[in-house]
């Protein structure tokens, strides 16, 4: 047990939409990443996908609506609900999956998710 320091772990990698796990909870990863340009629509259908900006804005789409999240908020997608997370400029985020969630909702596309 110690603190973990998010802009130390965000400054381990360079790449976008590639989570890094930086602890574990319960049975969730807690994961750091960088989001820039668009990633793909999709969906879980088992888990509600939690984000929170740590600096900079982002873009959540969903089927029928768009939302700007700013540095300090949260954005919870429930399950079944397709939806993109977009940014035209880099921003931090964490996100909160169960242990071995595919980004994606498909384990064919999904990031590796390594432990930092």
């Amino acid at each position: 047990m110690k603190p973990i320091n998010l802009a130390e772990k965000l400054g381990q990698f360079t790449s976008h939409w590639d989570p890094h796990v930086v602890a574990q909870y319960n049975d969730n990863d807690v994961m750091v990443v960088r989001f820039q340009g668009e990633f793909p629509f999709h969906m879980h259908a088992d888990t509600d996908d939690f984000f929170l900006v740590l600096q900079g804005e982002m873009t959540m789409d969903l089927e029928d609506a768009s939302h700007v999240v700013k540095a300090g908020e949260l954005f919870v997608v429930p399950r079944g609900v397709t939806h993109r997370p977009r940014a035209e400029a880099e921003c931090h985020v964490l996100l909160i999956e169960p242990k071995g969630e595919p980004n994606t909702g498909d384990p064919a596309t999904a990031a590796a998710k390594p432990h930092i």
